[in-house]
């Protein structure tokens, strides 16, 4: 919404205000306690930010050309702001905003770097781990963003019909990142954090019913997002410690939402060509439809990863086909295939390659260097839910 207000090219100011509000809560709440709606108090010190900014600039001609108007008279600025600093019209305005950040003038990183940063809340530790990157690298592009939105003076204009498919495999990817984050954060104290998978959710739904894109990708990522989120309840113990797939009780998962998700695949099926969602949703349906973890069919997922292999390659993707080929051939074949990855480099900052090689080294009785792989992987992860779970197994070994 404050980047609506102040427009695009000014996403450092709304970004501030965002900042400020946050620091001003931290410090009110620590001293007067949580209120009774929270999200009502963010917003309502948000509005009035915004509306102090506004004054004080006096360079309506800045902001978003739409609103001007509307901005440049003290009578209608604040019921202006209040109307658009509202809960009521995040979600269907998130959307739009994040097909706009999705301008041609950005790389795909930036893009979504971007939407991640501006509209879903992430730190930079966070894009830089959904990126698999460093800190710096984040920081540089998003830099170089912000100033390219202020040289094409991008407006909170949606593109034309014929550019929004061009535009939406990015924002199907922010959403995919964004629920990854909700599934598996990165620094928050809570290993699963529903309300960034909420949002997810609400955001790829709003675009399976749009009329305006293909609906395919879209659907492929919700029943993605519904079989992976069906298992929630049975991803921790009572104590709060992370269980394994291997580990979970699979009568805690959610039976709606795999129904849900197999109404979505099915619905993505119709889809020409198989895109990369519907490969990794097939991988989670298969899962989802095993009674037992012993029960996994998985030839059929190293068949899916074959093929994500041969047509989206990644050494992320490489990284996951050799877990699944070690649970047919053993951990031996399956530290070969990690060896084998293409560009392994690329992974030496990501925390399950050596948690991985651990595992399988363990599995070997190769325990001391299995150890040795547990601490790097700690070493690489700021989760303190993973963090305990490795020192866990170091413990065990």
């Amino acid at each position: 919404m404050l980047t609506k207000l102040f427009g695009p090219q000014n996403l450092q100011l709304a970004e501030d205000v965002v900042q400020d509000t946050l620091l001003k809560a931290f410090n009110n709440w620590k001293i007067n306690g949580l209120p009774q709606n929270p999200s009502a108090w963010l917003f309502t010190v948000a509005r009035n930010k915004a509306i102090d900014v506004l004054r004080q600039q006096k360079r309506q001609n800045e902001v978003s050309k739409n609103l001007t108007p509307l901005l440049q008279s003290e009578y209608s600025l604040v019921p202006t702001v209040q109307e658009l600093v509202n809960t009521n019209t995040i979600d269907d305005d998130q959307l739009r905003m994040m097909f706009v950040c999705c301008h041609p003038a950005l790389s795909t990183e930036a893009q979504v770097s971007l939407i991640l940063k501006t509209l879903c809340g992430f730190s930079v530790t966070e894009i830089a781990k959904a990126f698999v990157t460093g800190y710096d690298t984040i920081e540089k592009r998003l830099t170089r963003a912000r100033q390219s939105f202020r040289d094409n003076n991008v407006q909170f204009e949606l593109p034309p019909a014929a550019e929004l498919e061009n535009r939406l495999d990015n924002v199907l990817l922010a959403i995919y990142l964004l629920f990854n984050e909700g599934y598996n954060s990165t620094q928050h104290e809570d290993l699963i954090r529903k309300d960034l998978m909420h949002e997810a959710m609400q955001l790829c739904e709003l675009i399976c019913r749009s009329r305006a894109v293909d609906h395919f990708k879209a659907h492929a990522l919700m029943a993605l997002i519904c079989f992976t989120a069906s298992r929630n309840e049975a991803r921790q113990d009572a104590a709060g410690n992370i269980l394994l797939l291997k580990e979970q009780d699979r009568k805690r998962w959610n039976k709606a939402l795999i129904e849900k998700g197999i109404f979505h695949l099915e619905a993505s099926s119709e889809a020409e060509q198989v895109n990369k969602y519907q490969l990794e949703a097939g991988i989670a349906y298969e899962h989802a439809r095993a009674a037992s973890y012993s029960s996994t069919n998985w030839r059929n997922i190293l068949k899916c990863y074959d093929l994500m292999c041969q047509f989206y390659p990644s050494p992320i993707i490489e990284l996951n086909r050799a877990i699944v080929i070690s649970e047919i051939n053993g951990p031996a074949e399956g530290i070969k295939a990690i060896e084998a990855i293409t560009n392994l480099s690329a992974l030496k900052k990501y925390y399950l390659l050596p948690a991985t090689l651990g595992e399988l080294n363990w599995q070997l009785q190769n325990n001391k260097l299995a150890n040795q792989y547990f601490a790097q992987a700690m070493e690489l992860t700021k989760s303190a839910a993973e963090r305990k779970l490795l020192q866990q197994k170091m413990n065990q070994h």
